[in-house]
Parts: structure tokens; C-alpha cells; sequence
């Protein structure tokens, strides 16, 4: 044996056994790596938040009057997390009362199993909608759809409109405590309808401002984001080659301390395809989640076999600006939509579904965990229920 080769054999001799364990453990495991690499995940899968739903009750609110109103109708909610409690508004025109928004309150209790149930969800307050004058709002003169609760202690409420009697469409404020307008979001001129009958452009009939939301990051006094989408694809937009799906624009304003508000930028939303048996279907609820960019949405079916709803949730990320092109028609080409991933079809629950419109993130469960609720629109009909239901948002 040479010397070399003597010297070897012994510093191996000498190297601490532990040493040798751990080197042989990293290349066995290197070796796996090498032979079986990680599964690869695509970069749209890594674009989405990784959370999920878990159905835990529903409640069905009661069709009765309070302070003189009809309680129906309820076809948006908004949480106001440091007061706990919910804004709730009615579609109502104004015909069976003036057009108004419900303070309700919220109990779920924990029974011996573990489970979370809805106790009650009962009006506590109503506030009538006003205009700058101070007055109640004309019968038929607005469509609330949409309510969203902004850091400076204000409702948003949008309005459909009724273009069947020239009425347009609105984004407003209001004053929380005694519902006056303050302010007025000026909408793109190609949302509203057009004086020329050769070209006819804007909203749908009763296919308008459905969803509205806030996103309430920062301060009191910090600016903050607004969001709204159409239900359905605007005139100019609209295609009717097969089962094309409708073609949506979400406008995503800057709310500023002073100043009106800037229209930020436009995206477009692609509504899921209708089955067959669907007669109605809509974009009817969005939702700003913490995490800037990123959103819910709920999309509302309604045919022969009854309703339906889908969540999913949306990333902006890369998508294309929108607020420059006149008609959304034909060929898209490289315009980026904006990006969608279904989180839970609802018809998979297994219950009832009524007509849902609304959607809120709501107060910590009894478990620490979020909730997140759905509530639906009766159509003040008495052959529908106000609907509302409660979820568990899981995040991994």
C-alpha cells in the first residue's frame, strides 16, 4: 500500500461517523431530487391565493315589514367590521317603500359538536336613500344593486337605471347616518345610452351596475380603490356568434380625499357560458379581498331547473387596459383578460339556491376563522326566500 493511500484510509478512519451520515443522507437525497424533480406548477396556478369555502349554514330571513318598509328585495351586503354589523340593501324602486338600506345584526353560536350555525340575522336600523336636496328618491327613478362601505365612514350604492325610460345608470355616495347624497362617480360616456338610434351603445336593460366594492386598505384619509363591473356585456360589446360568453368591463376607480374620482383603468371579465336551460345569467357581486388585485366574484344562473351560483376568484395581474376601445366585438387577439379561477360551484352543496346577489366577508367565526356570506334577492316574491348563507374562508 502506498503512503497516499495509507493517509486516506486513516483521516477516513478519523472523520466523525455522524459526518458520514449526514453526507450520505444528502446525496441519497439528491439523487431522488435529481431522478424525481418536483412536480411543476403553471404560472397561472401560482398567479391565485391558495384558499378555499366550507359550507357551513344557511338562514332564511323572514318576509316581514320594519319601521314601515317591506323587508325584500335584499340584493346587496357590506360588513362594517369595527361596528359588527351589516348594510344591507333593497332593490325596491320605490313602490312598495322609498328606496332604503337595512342595518342588520348577525348571531352564529357553536353548538356541543363543533358546529357553527346562523342564531339570527335581524334589521336593527333602516335608512332611507336621499338625494342632494335631502329628499326620497321618485318612484322608478333608481335601481339599487350594488352597496359597498368606504374607509371614511360612507356608502357606495350604484343603480341600474331603466333604460326603457331614459333613466341612467349611477355610482353615488352617501352619507351613512342619514343617507344623503355627497358625492356622484362620473361613469365613461360609453356605459351610458347613446342619442344617436344608428348607434346604439351602453348598458343593458336590468343587466347594469350589479356588483360594487371597496378595496379598504390604509387610513381613514388615505385615497382608497372602487370597483364595479356590468352584469352583462354593454350594446356596443354584446355578440351573439354560439355560446359566446359574454364580454364584461370591470372599471376599477381612484377614490381621492379631494377631488373626484379617477377612472384608474377598465379590464374585461369573461361570464362563464350559459347552459341551455338558463334563461338569466350574470355577473352579480364582486369582491376586493385584502390582498390588492385580487377579488371574488359571483356569478348568478336562473332557468327551467332553478338557480344556480359560482365563485371565483380573479386576479388582475397583466391584463389589458380596456378603456380605449370603443366595441368589444369579434376577434380579441392579444388583449389579456382578466384572469379567473372557479373556487366553488354551488349547485355541489347539494341545497336550495335562491337568486344571490350579494357577497361580504364577514366577522371572525367562534373558532378564530373568516366567514364569508352570500344573501340572495326575493324579488319580493312570495314563492322566493331572502337567503343567507354562511361559509368558512380557509386559506392555506
Amino acid at each position: 500500500m502506498s503512503d497516499n493511500l495509507f493517509r486516506l484510509r486513516q483521516s477516513i478512519c478519523k472523520f466523525p461517523f455522524r459526518y458520514l451520515v449526514n453526507i450520505f443522507l444528502v446525496c441519497s437525497i439528491f439523487s431522488l431530487t435529481a431522478c424525481n424533480p418536483p412536480q411543476r406548477v403553471s404560472a397561472e396556478a401560482r398567479m391565485f391565493r391558495n384558499f378555499s369555502l366550507e359550507f357551513l349554514d344557511q338562514y332564511e330571513i323572514p318576509q316581514t315589514k320594519f319601521k314601515n318598509t317591506v323587508v325584500g328585495g335584499l340584493s346587496a351586503i357590506a360588513y362594517n367590521r369595527e361596528e359588527d354589523k351589516f348594510y344591507v340593501l333593497s332593490d325596491d324602486r320605490g313602490k312598495r317603500s322609498p328606496a332604503r338600506f337595512y342595518t342588520f345584526k348577525l348571531q352564529v353560536k357553536q353548538t356541543k359538536d363543533k358546529n357553527i350555525k346562523i342564531d339570527s340575522f335581524q334589521p336593527a336600523e333602516v335608512t332611507l336613500i336621499k338625494d342632494e336636496q335631502g329628499n326620497n328618491y321618485p318612484v322608478e327613478k333608481i335601481d339599487p344593486e350594488g352597496i359597498a362601505l368606504s374607509p371614511r365612514n360612507t356608502i357606495f350604492i350604484s343603480s341600474e337605471g331603466d333604460t326603457t325610460k331614459n333613466i341612467q345608470p349611477f355610482i353615488r355616495e352617501f352619507e351613512l347616518e342619514t343617507g344623503k347624497q355627497i358625492s356622484d362617480v362620473r361613469l365613461p360616456q360609453r356605459f351610458l345610452a347613446s342619442e344617436d338610434p344608428d348607434k346604439p351603445q351602453g348598458v343593458q336593460e336590468n343587466l347594469a351596475f350589479e356588483s360594487l366594492t371597496i378595496n379598504r386598505v390604509g387610513l381613514p384619509e388615505d385615497p382608497f380603490r372602487l370597483f364595479t363591473a356590468t352584469e352583462s356585456s354593454l350594446i356596443q360589446d354584446e355578440s351573439f356568434e354560439g355560446n359566446e360568453r359574454s364580454r364584461i368591463r370591470l372599471l376599477h376607480y381612484l377614490i381621492n380625499p379631494l377631488g373626484n374620482p379617477v377612472l384608474v383603468a377598465e379590464h374585461l371579465y369573461l361570464l362563464e357560458p350559459a347552459p341551455i336551460e338558463v334563461i338569466s345569467n350574470g355577473l352579480t357581486e364582486l369582491l376586493a379581498l385584502q390582498t390588492e388585485g385580487y377579488f371574488l366574484s359571483l356569478e348568478r344562473t336562473f332557468g327551467f331547473t332553478g338557480a344556480g351560483a359560482k365563485i371565483f376568484q380573479l386576479a388582475i395581474a397583466n391584463a389589458t387596459d380596456t378603456s380605449n376601445i370603443n366595441s368589444l366585438k369579434g376577434d380579441l387577439g392579444q388583449l389579456r383578460t382578466l384572469k379567473k379561477q372557479l373556487v366553488l360551484d354551488l349547485q355541489d352543496l347539494g341545497i336550495y339556491l335562491d337568486n344571490l346577489e350579494g357577497m361580504t366577508e364577514g366577522p371572525r367565526l367562534p373558532d378564530g376563522s373568516r366567514s364569508l356570506l352570500l344573501i340572495s334577492d326575493n324579488n319580493f316574491n312570495e314563492e322566493q326566500v331572502s337567503q343567507l348563507l354562511l361559509f368558512r374562508l380557509v386559506e392555506k
